[in-house]
């Protein structure tokens, strides 16, 4: 089964139908709890519709990259920042590129304090449920989402998500490594502590890959789609200052958009093609299209194609996915946004010939008319004098990736009428 096309395995009443056979086996006690859990289900879904608050890239965690302490029978709390927030929650997990069954014990949310303490308030403290047990086996190559759990989630706010492992992998882990957010991993079943005492952390996301929040009818979401660039390098970890993070903030703060998410599918590495984690090209369905209320995607990836081809002609083949996600976006009835390649000159990237690619695509997202709108990313961070690199005062160091600084500049030049259609 390809990963990246899996569908969904949800608490949702759609996927809860009892056939009359069953229902003639359980008692009468039985089948009234029954019909209360999924008249309950039923109502919350009649509230609205769900929404990704936040979400990211999963992919096969490279052994570089693995946690640091055995996961099985052991304790991960990590930490995400919502964008949208809600009355009612689920959470994805996901263990699409696993071989073996993860089994989840327990699995707790409770509002974050200080990021890096792997502190969370205990007042705030609940348990999720899976189909209305605290715990769930998730198959080899499957996505599971929790049910639907009532919680008071500010927007803008840090979700801790704790959750006590019995039997999982220690080398084949559905992840993310550029969480740039800090993990906890405690070997006993501490889900509901408000502080916990370890030397074993990690700046990576493991099995979690998406909290959706019951929002208003008119609340949808925004996806990045894009590589390091996207996902935060050259951001301060812990600090949440990727460009989607300042978009998430923008948008929140500003009345006519503060019904939109942002849920960034950006992988490090990774490119339309090739490179680290599954290609753009494969994860797009999945990563983009079904997404939990999508609307808009920002296209913002291929420096990493570029970067890595010796033909000369990777523009062309760039031009022709561009176009494939436009229009498959479309169909969705999703706006798609294009976004220019940023520079990368005093980058190992830069050659004349990769200048050359890069140009030729950003004269094409200038130009192009599959697009519903262009956001000129080089444009407001490139060196007015040189034009192939980064300005010194946005650049992280390595030419090619910004600085907090350069990534606040980027969300700041985005139209935010763009999100009000």
């Amino acid at each position: 089964m390809n990963p990246e096309n899996i569908e969904h395995r949800t608490s949702n009443s759609e996927h809860r139908r009892i056939s009359p056979c069953t229902l003639r086996l359980l008692t009468p006690a039985l089948i009234f709890a029954v019909m209360l859990c999924f008249a309950q289900t039923e109502l919350e879904a009649g509230q609205g519709h769900w929404v990704t608050t936040w979400g990211c890239g999963p992919q096969l965690t490279e052994p570089s990259n693995l946690p640091p302490a055995p996961l099985a029978n052991s304790t991960l709390r990590q930490f995400v920042h919502v964008t949208l927030g809600g009355q009612h929650l689920r959470v994805r997990l996901s263990n699409a590129y696993g071989t073996n069954p993860v089994a989840v014990n327990s699995a707790h949310v409770a509002m974050a304090g200080a990021l890096g303490t792997g502190i969370i308030d205990p007042t705030t403290d609940k348990a999720l449920t899976f189909r209305g047990a605290p715990s769930v086996i998730i198959p080899p190559g499957e996505v599971i989402l929790s049910d639907p759990l009532d919680y008071n989630l500010p927007a803008l706010t840090n979700l801790a998500i704790s959750i006590y492992f019995g039997n999982i992998s220690a080398t084949t882990i559905n992840g993310h490594p550029g969480s740039r957010t800090t993990s906890f991993i405690v070997a006993s079943n501490v889900v509901s502590a408000a502080t916990v005492s370890t030397t074993e952390n990690t700046a990576h996301w493991y099995i979690i890959t998406g909290v959706d929040v019951l929002a208003d009818a008119a609340d949808r979401t925004v996806v990045t789609l894009g590589d390091s660039i996207t996902d935060g390098r050259g951001s301060d970890t812990d600090g949440n200052d990727r460009w989607p993070d300042d978009l998430a903030q923008r948008l929140a703060t500003n009345a006519a958009t503060a019904g939109v998410g942002v849920d960034n599918m950006g992988i490090g590495g990774g490119g339309i093609f090739a490179g680290l984690g599954p290609a753009a090209v494969n994860r797009f369905t999945r990563d983009v299209l079904n997404q939990s209320g999508v609307r808009w995607m920002i296209v913002f990836e291929g420096v990493n194609d570029i970067g890595g081809d010796g033909t000369g002609t990777i523009a062309t083949n760039l031009i022709a996915a561009y176009t494939t996600f436009a229009n498959e976006a479309h169909a969705r009835g999703l706006l798609a946004y294009g976004a220019t390649i940023t520079p990368f000159g005093g980058n190992s990237y830069f050659t004349p010939t990769h200048e050359a690619e890069r140009q030729a695509v950003n004269a094409w997202f200038r130009t192009n008319t599959v697009y519903d709108a262009l956001i000129d990313f080089d444009k407001v961070v490139r060196d007015p004098n040189t034009l192939t690199n980064i300005l010194a005062a946005y650049n992280s160091g390595d030419g090619l990736h910004l600085n907090p600084l350069g990534y606040q500049i980027m969300a700041s030049n985005i139209d935010l009428t763009l999100f009000t259609h």
